[in-house]
């Protein structure tokens, strides 16, 4: 069967094969609300999605419009498997209780490398902060060594103590970057981004081939787990 969880996600759990993040537009505040109730109704009546399916978890977008979706997958052959025998009938059920969702945009990754939470470290994130880096076509080889030039700077003296963790991930379509970070606080957050850029971080955010970067704060608002 299927249970809520307020844990958030492990990202670095070695099982995941094929992590997702989607993203879907509610339009309110009042909807989002809405909406993550009708997919944890959805869902938890019904047996769990997959045997590949490690966990599905849901974040509210602070912009009161958007629900960003996470799940873990052993891998896609077992999402696709899902696809095509459980996944209409769930989302049938959650528009017939929310009309009018928009389903923007699903991505595939493959996460690279981490920056972990320190042992001992028993917050919970007050702030999920997901970054998107674009890079240009003939860049992708290289987005590893940018990925590689971030995790450096987050160990140098300029590390943010509000970071909790932060995790990359590689675009299956060659073209980004996905950046999912755990913060303590919005507070934190807007610290660290206001403060002044150190040489680290101005390599970082001019590196050759980087196209821009757009972010998205959110909540975690459901986890659900077998």
């Amino acid at each position: 069967m299927t249970s809520r969880t307020h844990a958030h996600p492990d990202l670095t759990r070695p099982e995941t094969g094929a992590p997702f993040f989607s993203t879907w537009r509610v339009g309110s505040p009042e909807r989002q609300a809405e909406t993550v109730e009708a997919v944890a109704r959805t869902w938890e009546r019904r047996p769990w999605g997959s045997a590949d399916l490690l966990g599905y978890h849901l974040y509210a977008g602070h912009d009161g419009t958007t629900l960003l979706h996470h799940s873990q997958w052993r891998s896609e052959q077992g999402y696709e498997a899902f696809v095509k025998t459980r996944r209409q009938e769930r989302n049938d059920e959650i528009d017939t209780a929310v009309p009018g969702i928009e389903r923007v945009r699903l991505d595939r990754y493959r996460r690279y490398r981490s920056r972990e939470r320190a042992a001992g470290d028993t917050r919970v994130p007050g702030l999920i902060v997901t970054v998107r880096i674009d890079f240009e076509p003939d860049a992708a080889g290289r987005r590893t060594h940018w990925v590689d030039l971030v995790l450096d700077a987050l160990a140098g003296p300029d590390a943010d103590p509000g970071l909790i963790s932060a995790h990359f991930h590689l675009g299956a379509d060659g073209t980004h970057v996905l950046n999912y970070a755990e913060w303590e606080n919005d507070r934190a957050y807007d610290e660290a981004i206001g403060g002044p850029e150190s040489p680290p971080w101005e390599r970082v955010r001019t590196y050759p081939g980087v196209k821009g970067f757009s972010g998205s704060r959110y909540r975690h608002a459901l986890g659900l787990v077998p």
